[in-house]
């Protein structure tokens, strides 16, 4: 945890941007596996460990945004839980470690959100996304459960954005930790990786080098030789001579911050000719799209920076002709790179995803496109900010289905040749990322520097036969 005054100010802040009556915060509860004593590892809810740091399940919090109190709402341990778990610590020291004086058990958060409605008080929560914390949310307020995701407050949802975009310098070392150990991982499996080993036994490697590091993983770990599919996490392929491995992991900390790290590497010591150029292609699009980060420019315009770039380096492949500005607006490009260029990170790999794209990713002035192929999946628009953390991460991926389809419709063939994209359907796919905190004048990319260019690659990869 950060120090007590961090989670106060924290909270004093939200409490003043919000209207009056109650603030609602929900911690997450433990999930069963298959049976109620066998669960999952617990994650708390992020925005709860944002305000109170507690990485406990079971809890709730009220701030009082008229009376200035706030209180912490849980059960004590009983005596077969420390039989089973021994002691810990008791809610009271968890709470006074968050700022916090007042708790109450659980049984009592009925009642005084019951008494604020009764009195008229507005009661402030967000929007949930586990089963459990709805049907909680129901009981408490008498909302129907489809009925709750309009409920949730707009202004407790804003409130929690502009304050969770901006990362403090101590949040910032503690995403710093997670890019650290995200580097580890990439180095692990490309030291690891050989024709003949297999896309299960990266992976693991993978999740052994983040736990020997006292961290997680912060999302399910990509590592596929069939990288076209853009989120596989698959592991049955062997790796073969020629093949392009792609890895996407990252590290999360104990204290939930993410590293979202993606390197794609040949699976024998070189990449092959054209496999070299394709993979410029992407790594000059990630060059091009970082330097121009800075603040006041919109990551939308970063996002079609980076397809223009893509586009230039199609055309030099042969894949695609014509003018790139063009192209993209006509959105030829997603073909081969069918989502966003890059997301916030921070408590969460996809930050605060939970509040809504609309609300963290977009604002009411540049409103989220949600039917455009491609931009429906860019998760950030808006204009950046100093202290913002994001991912910069262009790729080329060759779906078979994907060309199969357009090139029966012979859609937009002013721009592209689908006798030469033919040659590619069997190629997978590249994608090259990094994690970028927005600075007063620019950018710095966050973390132990990790090998990206193809001579840098190639060297770790020879070395490793």
């Amino acid at each position: 945890m950060f120090d007590s005054k961090t989670y106060h100010a924290r909270r004093d802040i939200l409490r003043k941007r919000t209207p009056s009556g109650l603030i609602l915060l929900l911690g997450n509860e433990e999930s069963p596996i298959n049976f109620r004593d066998n669960t999952y590892p617990f994650r708390q809810d992020s925005t709860f460990l944002y305000y109170f740091g507690i990485s406990a399940p079971s809890l709730a919090a009220i701030i009082d945004v008229d009376e200035g109190r706030t209180t912490v709402f849980g059960d004590e341990l009983t005596m077969d839980q420390i039989i089973w778990m021994g002691r810990l610590e008791t809610l009271k020291e968890k709470a006074r470690k968050a700022g916090v004086t007042d708790t109450m058990p659980s049984g009592a958060l009925a009642g005084s959100i019951q008494h604020a409605l009764q009195r008229g008080r507005p009661v402030h929560f967000l929007p949930p996304y586990r089963p459990a914390n709805a049907l909680k949310l129901s009981r408490l307020t008498g909302i129907p459960m489809e009925q709750l995701a309009q409920s949730a407050s707009i202004e407790l949802i804003k409130g929690v954005v502009a304050q969770r975009s901006i990362k403090s310098a101590e949040e910032i070392a503690e995403i710093e930790k997670a890019v650290h150990t995200s580097a580890a991982m990439h180095m692990a499996a490309m030291r690891l990786a050989r024709p003949g080993l297999s896309e299960q036994r990266l992976a693991a490697e993978v999740q052994y080098t983040a736990h020997q590091a006292g961290h997680t993983l912060a999302y399910p770990t990509i590592l596929t030789v069939r990288g076209e599919v853009l989120h596989n996490h698959h592991y049955g392929n062997t790796l073969r001579e020629g093949q392009l491995v792609l890895n996407d992991s990252g590290a999360e900390t104990a204290m939930g911050y993410a590293g979202d790290l993606t390197r794609t590497f040949p699976a024998g010591k070189r990449f092959t000719p054209v496999q070299k150029e394709a993979y410029e292609i992407v790594l000059n699009a990630l060059h091009t799209a970082t330097q121009a980060l800075k603040p006041g420019i919109r990551y939308l315009d970063i996002h079609f920076l980076s397809c223009r770039m893509l586009v230039e380096g199609l055309k030099g492949l042969g894949l695609m002709r014509g003018d790139a500005a063009e192209a993209v607006e006509a959105g030829a490009h997603t073909l081969f790179f069918q989502c966003g260029t890059g997301h916030m990170m921070g408590l969460d790999v996809h930050d605060m995803e939970d509040l809504g794209e609309q609300y963290v990713g977009y604002t009411d002035a540049l409103p989220k496109d949600t039917s455009t192929f491609g931009l429906k999946s860019l998760r950030l628009g808006r204009e950046l900010e100093a202290g913002h953390v994001v991912t910069v991460e262009p790729g080329l991926y060759f779906i078979p289905e994907l060309l199969d389809r357009w090139k029966s419709e012979n859609k937009l063939a002013q721009f592209i040749d689908y006798g030469k994209a033919e040659a590619f359907r069997d190629f997978g796919g590249i994608r090259i990322e990094d994690d970028m905190l927005i600075t007063g004048t620019g950018f710095r990319i966050l973390g132990t520097p990790l090998a990206k260019t193809a001579s840098e690659i190639e060297e770790i990869r020879s070395a490793a036969f």
